[in-house]
């Protein structure tokens, strides 16, 4: 239990960060666009990638290098860019958020959440490299109990985030509170792009 709930808190800490991933759950929320989907891809995602850590650390901090890590940023660049001149598109459009978002695909949904999560680095460097390194010292079946409680944690964060988001989206009906949250997702995404870019060149 101890190591249970010490992977949970950890895990917790560590995704309550605000990130490109988490927002565009809570966008998808708003939306009510294919909720239980995006959660689940981005939850068992987690998953996947704290256990990874937590096996495999000294695999992944001998072959993960400055190379790789560079690819990756610059892949989370072009995805990012495309996705901010896609809100920039779209920001004087009215959302009606009482609207049957059913016929979106939900292969499109799919490859989108995918993206946010498997292209952004952060994600490895929470999951793969935080949790596989705290985790190194402990015997198998403590890193067993503590990925389950990580992974619990970003279960419970993304559903939580998904479905309170999708709850509040009546009171984000107006056209100008969504040019609000357009705005606030266009500059999040931009001080992202800069920030990762500052980082490449430093």
């Amino acid at each position: 239990m101890e190591y249970l709930l010490l992977g949970f808190f950890t895990g917790l800490s560590l995704i309550l960060a605000i990130g490109a991933q988490n927002i565009f759950v809570i966008e998808q929320g708003l939306k009510k666009q294919h909720i239980f989907l995006v959660c689940f891809i981005c939850s068992v995602s987690d998953l996947i990638l704290i256990f990874a850590g937590v096996f495999l650390f000294h695999f992944f901090s001998q072959y993960f290098n400055s190379i790789i890590e560079l690819i990756f940023n610059i892949a989370l660049i072009i995805f990012l860019i495309h996705f901010i001149y896609t809100k920039i598109r779209s920001h004087n459009k009215t959302i009606n958020f009482n609207k049957d978002f059913t016929n979106i695909s939900a292969l499109n949904i799919s490859f989108k959440t995918l993206a946010f999560t498997y292209l952004n680095p952060h994600v490895y460097s929470d999951t793969v490299f935080f949790l596989g390194n705290f985790s190194k010292n402990f015997l198998l079946n403590q890193k067993i109990v503590f990925g389950i409680g990580a992974g619990i944690a970003s279960f419970m964060f993304f559903y939580l985030i998904g479905y309170l988001s999708k709850y509040l989206s009546k009171y984000a009906q107006s056209k100008t509170m969504w040019r609000v949250i357009n705005i606030f997702i266009i500059t999040f995404m931009s001080l992202l792009t800069l920030f990762i870019l500052v980082d490449i060149f430093n």
